[in-house]
């Protein structure tokens, strides 16, 4: 079965006969990772949402009042309700020192985690799936990506225009039918990752669930440090224009980051050698 980032390949942003549109219809793909609809941000908002999505690497545990204070040193003219705004947009998550108390939503179920002490000795024992917010040059995008712990492979990633549980669901979904089935599954409390559509495709493929407390960022370290990875050496570094032009950026370093970029944790080999030649 041909994978959505194969049929990607496909596009040509070039053809007279065919619209993007029309050959995304064809390939039966979201058309979000072309095309970007404009989010309606000012320039200062865009500007004040790239400074927290670079600040939260260093400052995670920052909540929106010391982010308001931080972004007033910056020079930016903000209150709280805005800073909580900005913050809901870029997916700021605040790791807090101690257990968070508020009350979750109950209409989701939220499972345990089950990695604390968990020994991961072989590929698709564990896969941990996040979201992150992505800066362009006019607007901003958001990225998900599932990876396999043991290996650090990346086996599958999308871009979308909004952080749905049917975009997240449909990544899943796409992983499973190239890769296989992991054994567990982790994610955050995130609403899409609690959803129905999403938990139900797990259960149905015999997917133990694991979820992060509340708060508890660092309980998802791996993907954590993936997209401090990505964004340091590849979005920080590039200037996108558009969702196109970020596709193709992401595609080409993701392939680097799978096959040719060597990692310390795996003794200086590569995730393709720990993943594809050990399935």
């Amino acid at each position: 079965m041909i994978s959505s980032e194969q049929r990607k390949g496909m596009i040509e942003p070039n053809c007279k006969k065919l619209s993007i549109s029309s050959q995304c219809k064809l390939l039966s793909l979201n058309r979000s990772s072309f095309y970007y609809v404009p989010s309606g941000e000012s320039q200062e908002n865009l500007d004040i949402m790239r400074k927290l999505d670079e600040q939260y690497f260093s400052t995670p545990f920052y909540g929106a009042l010391r982010l308001t204070a931080y972004l007033l040193t910056c020079g930016f003219n903000v209150n709280v309700k805005r800073v909580r705004r900005m913050m809901k947009i870029v997916n700021w998550q605040t790791i807090y020192r101690e257990p968070h108390t508020t009350i979750s939503d109950k209409t989701h179920y939220k499972y345990p985690y089950l990695l604390r002490g968990l020994k991961i000795e072989r590929c698709n024992q564990v896969w941990a799936m996040d979201i992150t917010y992505i800066p362009m040059k006019t607007g901003f995008m958001y990225l998900t990506a599932i990876i396999d712990l043991h290996s650090r492979y990346i086996v599958q990633w999308s871009l979308s225009n909004s952080m749905s549980a049917e975009w997240c669901t449909q990544v899943l979904q796409e992983a499973i039918k190239e890769h296989g089935v992991p054994e567990i599954f982790n994610t955050d409390q995130g609403s899409q990752f609690t959803s129905e559509v999403f938990i139900s495709t797990l259960i149905a493929n015999g997917i133990a669930i694991s979820m992060d407390g509340k708060g508890r960022a660092l309980d998802n370290i791996f993907i954590e440090r993936l997209w401090r990875t990505v964004k340091y050496e590849n979005i920080y570094l590039n200037v996108y224009e558009n969702g196109l032009s970020l596709w193709k950026g992401l595609e080409k370093y993701f392939q680097f980051y799978n096959q040719e970029r060597l990692h310390q944790s795996l003794d200086y080999h590569t995730p393709n050698q720990k993943y594809v030649f050990a399935a």
